[in-house]
């Protein structure tokens, strides 16, 4: 596996793409976006709940979310929560309870406060990501769900050759390309979490969503 990212790498890269993000991933992202906030509604229900998205980034997600529903959104990079708060105000997102620069790994919010976790798009954009599942375990009210959209490496195969052409860039954007399913289900066995949907995401299936259960 490649080096681990650092918390100093990640920012820069982050501040980097703060300007164009939404040009550039918009649209390729677009389609696991939209699952992950169906999936959090959709265990929310009708009547919403309480949703912390980690790594909100631009806020690009935050207009597509019923506003039955309310949202805090966390991210490392603050020039990209500076796009995000425009957002909020551009669409006038009165279910944004808060949007704050905070580490994934230490998040300052109270055990058992959400009903759902959202990350897109982070868990390997981050230097521990057992450590970093475990706190939005701890913030999960029982019976919660983490759901995360994310990259996971191939193990063999074309996609694999791709991967480690892709390589490079996944770096810059402060991405690890090298991450294998079995940390993620290893941590849910070791923290008491249950595997209820693995799917493949559009560009290629390159992405995956995941939704863990707190039992």
């Amino acid at each position: 596996m490649g080096a681990a990212l650092d918390r100093e790498q990640i920012e820069k890269a982050y501040a980097r793409w703060a300007p164009v993000y939404d040009l550039v991933f918009g649209t390729v992202f677009e389609r696991g976006r939209m699952a992950a906030i169906e999936a959090a509604e959709k265990h929310c229900g009708a009547s919403g709940g309480r949703i912390l998205e980690v790594g909100v980034g631009t806020g690009i997600s935050l207009p597509d979310y019923s506003r039955v529903n309310r949202i805090v959104g966390l991210d490392i990079s603050a020039p990209m929560l500076k796009r995000a708060r425009e957002r909020v105000v551009e669409h006038k997102l009165d279910n944004v309870e808060a949007l704050a620069v905070m580490d994934a790994k230490h998040l300052a919010v109270p055990d058992a406060s959400f009903d759902v976790v959202v990350a897109q798009y982070v868990i390997t954009a981050v230097p521990d990501p057992e450590a970093t599942l475990d706190d939005f375990a701890r913030v999960l009210k029982p019976g919660g769900e983490i759901i995360l959209v994310n990259h996971l490496g191939a193990e063999n195969g074309l996609r694999r050759v791709f991967e480690q052409g892709f390589s490079p860039l996944a770096r810059r954007l402060g991405w690890s390309p090298e991450f294998p399913w079995a940390r993620l289900s290893n941590w849910a066995d070791r923290a008491g979490f249950t595997v209820i949907e693995r799917r493949p995401m559009p560009p290629m299936g390159h992405f995956s969503l995941i939704r863990f259960g707190k039992r």
